[in-house]
């Protein structure tokens, strides 16, 4: 099983467009995919047509000792199945300040039964402990960046957190992969700030990009994805295309680093270990 997340601290970087997309592009592959809303707002969820789940029944359960995970029942969307996100989140967010509570979705996926090839986080426009979650259960992440200043930004600071997180709990996460999204090639803005990436990121930016497209926005409107839509629509090909270098990496990266030892992944290592580095991240969540 492939562990994925989507993430950018900045929100209007396309994001959970993006999500949506690589997910239904992967089920159209053949693959079985599970998606896990871990923004609290929840704009996965709504986007695909569903209103607030029980508690039991959305990804609250995760962190919440009384509930089983194992018992949670994902919904089936567009080509992928989703364990939706609550309101439950926000308010259990302030209690969420130890520097263990960013295992507890690792912990679970250790120790319930998943049967799906892929498993794909979407996460808040913030770096949250529910972010951290995501990317201490994963093995890849993709940035999507909108090329203007402030989703750069965000991005640049995402890819720092990846880093500190595969340096102190989770030395199976490979390098993130940015991918540009709403390119308008008419905007010198765009240009500049897609060749300042490049340059400065290498081979961890995508070679293909999501253009703008108002298809993508007519998706998002319907509750459905391009796929569903228009075949030769301009949002379907730059997913498609996406996606299929992203499953190409990833599979290239798939070899894992045997010279990890084992107990270096186990989640009081990390706690024991990385204390006060975990608690200067979630102190930044407030700031």
């Amino acid at each position: 099983m492939t562990v994925l997340s989507v993430c950018n601290h900045k929100g209007g970087t396309g994001k959970t467009t993006t999500a949506i997309h690589v997910s239904a592009a992967l089920g159209l592959s053949g693959r079985s995919i599970l998606v896990i809303d871990l923004d609290p707002q929840g704009f996965l969820t709504r986007a695909m047509g569903f209103g607030e789940p029980a508690p039991s029944q959305s990804v609250a359960g995760f962190f919440e000792s009384k509930h089983d995970p194992q018992h949670i029942d994902p919904k089936s969307t567009q080509g992928f199945d989703l364990i939706p996100s609550s309101s439950v989140l926000t308010r259990r967010m302030r209690d969420l300040n130890k520097p263990t509570d960013v295992l507890w979705v690792r912990e679970v996926l250790q120790t319930i039964d998943l049967d799906y090839d892929v498993v794909l986080f979407d996460t808040a426009a913030a770096l949250t402990v529910y972010s951290l979650n995501a990317l201490v259960a994963s093995e890849h992440v993709v940035i999507p960046v909108l090329p203007e200043y402030q989703s750069i930004v965000g991005g640049e600071q995402t890819y720092q957190t990846v880093q500190l997180v595969e340096d102190k709990l989770n030395p199976l996460l490979q390098s993130p992969h940015f991918v540009f999204t709403q390119v308008d090639a008419r905007k010198r803005m765009h240009q500049t700030y897609r060749e300042y990436i490049r340059e400065k990121y290498g081979r961890l930016v995508l070679e293909n990009e999501i253009r703008t497209s108002s298809s993508l926005a007519k998706s998002q409107n319907g509750r459905t994805t391009v796929f569903d839509r228009d075949p030769n629509a301009r949002g379907e090909v730059d997913y498609a295309n996406v996606t299929d270098e992203l499953i190409g990496r990833m599979q290239a990266e798939a070899k894992v680093d045997e010279s990890v030892p084992d107990d270096l992944c186990t989640p009081a290592h990390a706690a024991s270990e990385n204390a006060s580095e975990l608690r200067e991240i979630l102190s930044s969540q407030t700031n």
